[in-house]
């Protein structure tokens, strides 16, 4: 953020900008000071050109000298094209200081070719600079939506140059304008494309003075005379906005990111196909009430195109959006499958696959909170450690499986077995007195009696076992340290291999 600050500070200070915004009021209020004398404002038209050609060409070299890559293309040619505007225009200053009757600002031979020259190639060089690696049916989309945004264009030059008394020289008339339609296609290109080679805060009075350009264009289209003070500036003005970009290029990448040629993420969308729609309606609103003319239906026939593409760009996009849902559907499953996963890892024991103490804590307080009796079983296997030294962790850890197993096939369908940690395990019976469970208890035992195979011998371990049947006011906490203490309880005994804990008293 402090470096940010700092960038636009020094945007704000920057002795190039500032002459070049002091420049520009100085040279439009010489031409409003200049009304009526078409002859000079045309001298000062052009005498105002040079000085911004060569700022642009030296700050656009420094801005190269930054740059790699299609960049670094991108910004040699635009300093050569402010080379020849230089010239160009430096020639034409000549020609105007010689000039009497003069007011148009059309330049001459030397200075609409070299000028012709230095547009071509950096349309050529935006059109040619590589868009970011997408498929063939998003390279698809974008092509549909910049030329829809160029038949936007060509509509409203068509509405706006093309006069009622003008149908005979149409070709003529539109030459002019296909400069600025063609280089307006191309920096639009590159907007969509994500991949300007120039940050937004420089592209923005390019793409503004392309705006500019066209706006001078279209206030005095066929003017065969004199103009008003305010075209002149109008028509003056792209010369000083076109210099801002590249000195602002340079100020963004020495003072705050040196990596903003970079490629940057494209929006999904785009809102310019539909500013299009909105701007070619306007047309021809605007040209309806001359009545059926070719402005007319030149703009209605823009129109249609554009509904057109708009039409095969949203089938394009509802593509898209199928083939994200899916995407997104194959997600989700992979998530949901992910969660159970988990859920169940956070919920189950390891080795035996039991539910593991935590989860089985949880139960134990669901059931406790219904009003069917409860009663849970400890159960403590005997030997245990006596088969971990004596045959090694690996059989200790199979008949902890096969207790598991054991345990599983003594119990109901409905209730609960879990593994507590280390030789531990419990059950939880829901919907069962404590004395009724004595049939689960014998059956637990008698299972366990069976030894367990492990490679060439088998193992076995006795168990005691502790139960405890819920009171009223009983917590998870409370029953199971009374069927702990009937445990072990059972455990003292020795021949006693199971314990009932009440309230009251303990029995075998």
């Amino acid at each position: 953020m402090k470096q940010h600050r700092s960038g636009l500070v020094a945007l704000r200070r920057d002795p190039v900008i500032l002459a070049a915004a002091l420049w520009a009021l100085a040279g439009s209020v010489a031409l409003f000071a200049l009304t009526g004398q078409a002859n000079r404002q045309v001298q000062v038209f052009w005498l105002l050109q040079a000085p911004m050609d060569v700022l642009m060409a030296y700050t656009s070299w420094r801005v190269l000298r930054l740059t790699t890559g299609p960049a670094r293309r991108f910004w040699a040619v635009l300093a050569g094209a402010a080379a020849l505007f230089t010239v160009g225009d430096t020639t034409q200053v000549v020609i105007a200081l010689r000039g009497h009757d003069q007011w148009s600002t059309v330049g001459g031979t030397t200075q609409s070719a070299l000028f012709a020259l230095g547009v071509v190639g950096l349309i050529v060089v935006m059109l040619l600079h590589p868009m970011p690696g997408r498929t063939g049916r998003e390279k698809v989309a974008f092509w549909l939506d910049a030329t829809t945004v160029l038949i936007g264009g060509a509509v409203v030059a068509w509405c706006f140059a093309v006069g009622p008394d003008s149908q005979g020289d149409v070709v003529s008339i539109l030459a002019s304008g296909a400069v600025i339609l063609t280089s307006g296609f191309a920096a639009v290109k590159l907007v969509l494309s994500g991949n300007a080679p120039m940050h937004r805060v420089a592209a923005t009075p390019m793409v503004v003075s392309a705006a500019v350009n066209t706006l001078g264009f279209f206030l005095a289209p066929g003017a065969d005379g004199p103009m008003p003070a305010y075209v002149y500036v109008v028509r003056f003005l792209p010369s000083m906005l076109l210099l801002l970009g590249p000195r602002l290029q340079e100020i963004v990448a020495r003072e705050t990111d040196a990596a903003v040629f970079a490629a940057r993420r494209r929006k999904p969308y785009s809102l310019l196909p539909y500013g299009s729609i909105a701007v070619a309606f306007v047309a021809v609103l605007v040209v309806l009430p001359a009545g059926p003319d070719p402005r007319l239906w030149g703009a209605i026939t823009g129109l249609g195109l554009i509904f057109v593409l708009v039409v095969c760009r949203q089938l394009a996009a509802f593509r898209d959006n199928t083939r994200l849902i899916e995407q997104l559907d194959a997600t989700l499953a992979e998530l949901r499958e992910h969660e159970t996963r988990l859920r169940r890892q956070a919920q189950t024991d390891g080795l035996t696959g039991l539910t593991n103490r935590t989860h089985f804590y949880d139960e134990v307080g669901q059931s406790l909170a219904r009003p069917e009796p409860t009663t849970v079983l400890l159960i403590d296997l005997d030997g245990f450690k006596a088969v971990n030294d004596t045959l090694g962790h690996a059989a200790g850890d199979a008949l902890l499986v096969g207790v598991g197993e054991k345990l599983r096939a003594a119990v109901r369908a409905g209730d609960l077995v879990a593994r507590l940690g280390g030789d531990e395990f419990a059950v939880l019976l829901h919907d069962c007195a404590g004395p009724d469970a004595a049939p689960t208890a014998e059956r637990i035992l008698r299972e366990l009696g069976v030894a367990v195979p492990f490679e060439d011998t088998a193992v076995c371990a006795n168990a005691s076992i502790g139960i405890a049947c819920a009171a009223p006011g009983d917590d998870t906490s409370s029953l199971l340290r009374r069927a702990d203490l009937a445990m072990y309880s059972a455990k003292h005994d020795g021949k006693g291999r199971w314990k009932l804990h009440t309230l009251a008293t303990a029995s075998t």
